[in-house]
């Protein structure tokens, strides 16, 4: 199933033995439950591990004691040296298109699953490694990681769990003590990443592409017990399955649309079957709002703006179709077949209407509308489609001009109107909004203005504020100008007057031409 070097590097690969530690409470399902999914591997050892940073919140979520990871111990398990009690580490194999094209075998090229605990409501989370050495998918890379990319994966996932926007997080980083190269030599890291599961659209791309059907239909049962388990055994299991991922997608990309959120590298590899965002890479926030916005110094084309976001996901979507079909299809029949072939169509078809419903339901609450009377779905989205026209013609910052239009709402009109080159452009728009918002009924101005603030963040991971805190982190091992930032990002929608710089756009000219990477 892997490649012959693969085979041969599992054998070369490096064993430590196991520490007496049990910090976590492993039950490992995937290691268990999909034999031939997966490489057993071992992390690299490092020179000298040091702990950077631990998400104390969500380790008590998790169940484990924070003060107790704070020390060596902490670091050495953090950096992969100490493989703690319990942990099954293994590279997971899986497949994807990348930029459109078909690669058959990616999987963990820098990365490694150590296991899953239950957290303290009893949910199954993986605890995984990334930036811990070479594995057999690492396709000729170092398998490293540098101190900048992964607290930067810090910084913006920590901003997408308190903007309630489901995503994969960070649990610490560590330092390793040893150089990583990439167009300058960096300081290298690991970062221990917390999800739901690591399940792609790309792993089942991974046996759907070697007509290993069984394997297949065993992956999918396992998918259906972890994320939907009230499909367990029903009929149409598999179809109903699509289906649930769809409205899961449709959902999370409506949410990065909403706070102008680009991802930046949409493979299918990098599409979740939990719903959760995963891989902080090239991605970035909008300023100027600009459907057209491209940050990815890798993205060429413009595969991956920011407007083409829900198009992706529904190709990607129809991509995982592709992979389950074989399940779908009831006997060998054509009519089976061709039955099966239109009741997936119909789910990536109906993509689009539910990315448009969830889209609405956002763009209501940042408008501060309450719902529409029936039939009046297509004048809201008009009021919302055409403010983001204004938005664009008069290149405001996509943040701040939502914000602003709170303290519209409870009438204080100068901080919004001062963001518009042209405020005249404004007043037809406005009176209509007004109009509309009297249509709610007896809702009192502040009453609105507060709504519409709760949805609407005043602090996102600007992109000049993050790459700030991460030079100084990187290059002189400062990390109070990132633990500054993470602490106003996780407060998004507080308007504090000690974070007013993260609230401020970047000069135009450094947006203009900002890029941001991969970090391999």
């Amino acid at each position: 199933m892997l490649t012959t070097r693969a085979a041969r590097l599992v054998k070369l690969g490096p064993m430590q033995s196991l520490a007496a530690s049990s910090f976590f409470r492993f039950d490992n399902s995937y290691a268990r439950d999909l034999p031939g999914l997966y490489v057993p591997w071992k992390p690299a050892q490092v020179p000298a591990p040091r702990l950077l940073f631990l998400n104390r919140p969500l380790a008590e979520e998790l169940g484990l004691d924070p003060a107790s990871l704070l020390g060596d111990e902490g670091a050495a398990i953090f950096a992969g040296n100490t493989v703690p009690q319990g942990a099954e580490p293994l590279a997971q194999a899986y497949a994807g298109h990348q930029f459109g094209g078909f690669s058959p075998q990616l999987g963990d090229g820098r990365a490694l699953l150590l296991g899953e605990i239950l957290d303290r409501q009893g949910r199954r989370r993986d605890i995984a490694f990334k930036g811990s050495g070479r594995t057999p998918f690492s396709r000729g890379g170092d398998g490293k990681a540098a101190v900048g990319p992964m607290l930067r994966e810090v910084l913006i996932s920590e901003a997408m769990h308190s903007l309630g926007i489901p995503t994969t997080r960070a649990l610490a980083v560590a330092g390793t003590g040893e150089p990583v190269y990439r167009e300058k030599v960096l300081p290298g890291a690991v970062l221990t990443r917390v999800a739901s599961s690591h399940l792609r659209v790309g792993t089942f791309q991974f046996f759907a592409a070697r007509g290993e059907t069984g394997k297949l239909r065993q992956l999918a049962e396992y998918a259906i017990a972890r994320h939907d388990p009230d499909l367990a055994d029903t009929p149409g299991r598999y179809l109903a399955l699509l289906g649930r991922v769809a409205q899961r997608q449709a959902a999370l990309i409506a949410q990065w649309m909403n706070v102008g959120f680009i991802h930046g590298v949409m493979n299918t590899d990098n599409m979740t079957i939990s719903g959760e965002t995963i891989d902080y890479g090239p991605c970035a926030f909008m300023e100027a709002y600009d459907p057209g916005a491209v940050f990815s110094s890798i993205d060429h084309g413009g595969r991956y703006a920011y407007g083409n976001q829900p198009l992706i996901a529904q190709w990607n979507l129809a991509r995982l179709a592709e992979a389950l079909l074989p399940l779908m299809v009831e006997d060998e029949s054509e009519e089976a077949a061709d039955r099966a072939v239109a009741q997936a169509s119909a789910v990536i078809d109906s993509f689009s209407g539910l990315h448009q419903g969830f889209l609405l339901r956002g763009q209501r609450a940042k408008l501060g509308l309450g719902e529409a009377a029936q039939g009046s779905d297509a004048a809201d989205a008009a009021l919302a489609n055409d403010w983001l026209a204004l938005l664009h013609a008069q290149g405001v910052d996509f943040t701040l001009g939502w914000r602003r239009l709170a303290d519209a709402a409870a009438g204080d009109d100068p901080a919004l109107r001062a963001l518009f080159p042209d405020a005249q452009a404004l007043d037809a728009w406005l009176a209509r909004w007004r109009a509309r918002c009297a249509s709610d009924g007896a809702v009192s101005a502040d009453a609105r203005a507060g709504r519409m603030r709760s949805a609407n963040p005043w602090i996102i991971p600007r992109n000049h504020r993050v790459e700030e805190a991460l030079q100084a982190a990187s290059d002189q091992g400062d990390l109070a100008p990132f633990e500054r930032l993470l602490s106003a990002l996780r407060r998004p929608h507080e308007e504090k007057p000690e974070h007013a710089p993260y609230a401020a756009p970047a000069p135009a000219a450094v947006t203009a031409g900002y890029q941001t990477f991969c970090g391999t």
